[in-house]
């Protein structure tokens, strides 16, 4: 259930199901018994500047008053304002633009301090339309509905894709392109190194600033990979001596430079970087390799790519907007190209074993358990809301919803990977619930898909298992429950010992184990307790 505090009606864009409304500016009632909060304020119509900025300048007391009174443990989005009817007597005044730029300013510091808030620009969406195609004046006078019910149906598109952002959860992973005449101008085999089109004046003015869009899309955790027609040496060439190239050689966490068909390309690289066809989008100027892989990938997103250079620029904020964008990035995200090249290298000194535990052994690898803190919170939720592979329950969790479980005495296990190819970051975690002073269940048991295949998966679970023993636990439970990607799971706790008790008519099997022994861990892992 949602309670939303409004000052007009909002009812025909947030809807009915599962949510409960205020008065017209009423917080006299701050309900506790709910799941979350929304703040939902517009500017109100009103001729008396002065009188107008006084009322939108009490909001943020108004909202810090409810706030103070809410649950602190249940998240709150904030709307920021937006002015739909700019209504001036005179030209220099400038006191309601003012008092909403001010009330913005406040709900952003507001998100930085607490964390349960959550701000949405709602400008984002307001911008898209002329004022008589905001307001219904009929709708207005007669039902207090501000924003036009014609709206409703927009608003719910946008509203759906706010929604996926604030659950910290990307749509799609991974962006895969093509090289001529998509990430440069011209072809490279037929213009040479120093023909392509980049940088200067337009258009290579418009590639370069695709390919600065791009690379930042990188730093904030989208995996970038190439699948070209080309000759590899010729694009390695154009890498090392374009000095207008942005995008290098080391910022693409997989490539396929050749003359295979690029439906089978992508294929390989979505094993390769052990990520699922749905999380692609494929990028190509070429229509006729966009339709093939539409028709032989379907689960793969393929945009139409622009037919003018200029269009590059709403081009790329359609693809943010669409499928990359997300409230909050962590430290991991920023990581991602590095972590997956690394993947990459790690594959290739595999290779060289025959055997696997010497392989092991080679990779120094280092796992650091510890349980959840505040700065390891917000990691630990979007790994719920992200992984999908091995995901025992796939039960998804927000920030908030972490803290709450810790609150109310859950152990919450993460670790973090690294090895002598790099740091992995916190890849894992373990969501371990009371149930009396011996026993506990497993809620949830969850790993990034970066770190699979080394057996990193039972030395994480093992030591947490011995751990829970050591503190007086001799009684565990837990459940797989299938979804259409965890299969891979589906034998995890049998293969672990635990006693499959019970089986349910959608596959789901419940588990128990008796604590009384301690668990055995290969040695080719140095294993820290933090």
């Amino acid at each position: 259930m949602t309670f939303v505090f409004r000052n007009h009606t909002v009812e025909p864009f947030l809807g009915y199901d599962g949510m409960t409304y205020s008065g017209y500016d009423d917080i006299s009632e701050v309900p506790q018994d709910v799941d979350r909060y929304i703040w939902f304020y517009q500017v109100p119509v009103n001729a008396d500047s002065t009188r107008l900025s006084q009322e939108i300048a009490s909001y943020s007391d108004k909202l810090d008053y409810v706030l103070s009174q809410a649950d602190a443990n249940k998240p709150f989005i904030v709307f920021s304002l937006a002015v739909l009817m700019p209504l001036r007597i005179t030209g220099d005044d400038g006191s309601v633009n003012e008092a909403v730029a001010a009330f913005n300013s406040h709900i952003r510091q507001l998100a930085t301090a607490h964390r349960q808030v959550q701000w949405i620009d709602f400008e984002e969406f307001t911008a898209r339309y002329s004022c008589d195609e905001l307001i219904n004046w009929k709708f207005y006078l007669m039902s207090q509905t501000l924003l036009s019910p014609k709206l409703a149906r927009d608003f719910a598109a946008w509203w759906q894709h706010v929604e996926v952002e604030l659950s910290m959860q990307r749509a799609k992973k991974c962006l895969v392109l093509d090289l001529d005449n998509t990430l440069w101008g011209g072809v490279l085999g037929e213009d040479g190194v120093d023909g392509i089109t980049l940088g200067g004046d337009y258009p290579g003015k418009a590639y370069s600033w695709w390919q600065q869009a791009l690379l930042h899309l990188s730093h904030n955790g989208v995996i970038l990979a190439i699948c070209s027609k080309n000759n590899e040496s010729d694009v390695d060439e154009a890498w090392n001596n374009n000095p207008a190239m942005v995008l290098k050689r080391e910022h693409f966490s997989a490539m396929r430079i050749n003359w295979n068909d690029k439906a089978s390309n992508i294929k390989e690289m979505a094993d390769e970087l052990n990520i699922g066809l749905d999380s692609m989008v494929f990028i190509d100027d070429n229509p006729a390799e966009r339709e093939l892989v539409k028709q032989l990938l379907p689960q793969v997103e393929v945009p139409d790519f622009p037919d003018k250079p200029y269009q590059l620029i709403p081009f790329f904020k359609s693809l943010v907007e669409r499928y990359f964008r997300i409230y909050q990035v962590t430290d991991e995200d920023r990581a991602k190209t590095q972590q997956y090249r690394a993947n990459a290298l790690r594959r290739a000194e595999q290779s060289l074993f025959a055997d696997l535990d010497a392989y092991l052994y080679s990779l120094e690898i280092c796992l650091d358990i510890t349980e959840a803190d505040e700065h390891r919170v917000p990691r630990i939720a979007q790994m719920t809301q992200k992984t999908n592979q091995f995901n025992l329950t796939t039960r998804r969790y927000t920030a908030t919803d972490v803290q709450q479980h810790i609150d109310d005495g859950w152990r919450v296990f993460c670790v973090n990977v690294s090895d002598r190819f790099g740091d992995s970051g916190i890849t894992g975690a373990v969501f371990v619930a009371p149930i009396d002073d011996v026993t506990v269940n497993i809620d949830s048991l969850l790993l990034s898909c970066r770190i699979l295949g080394k057996g990193i998966e039972d030395a994480f679970v093992k030591t947490v298992l011995n751990l829970l023993r050591l503190d007086g636990i001799r009684k565990v439970t837990a459940a797989y429950l299938p979804t259409a990607k965890n299969g891979q799971t589906a034998q995890f706790y049998d293969r672990l010992g635990m006693e499959c008790v019970a089986v349910d008519d959608d596959g789901s099997k419940h588990y128990v184990l008796e604590l009384n022994q301690v668990y055995e861990i290969k040695n080719c892992y140095n294993i820290r307790v933090l």
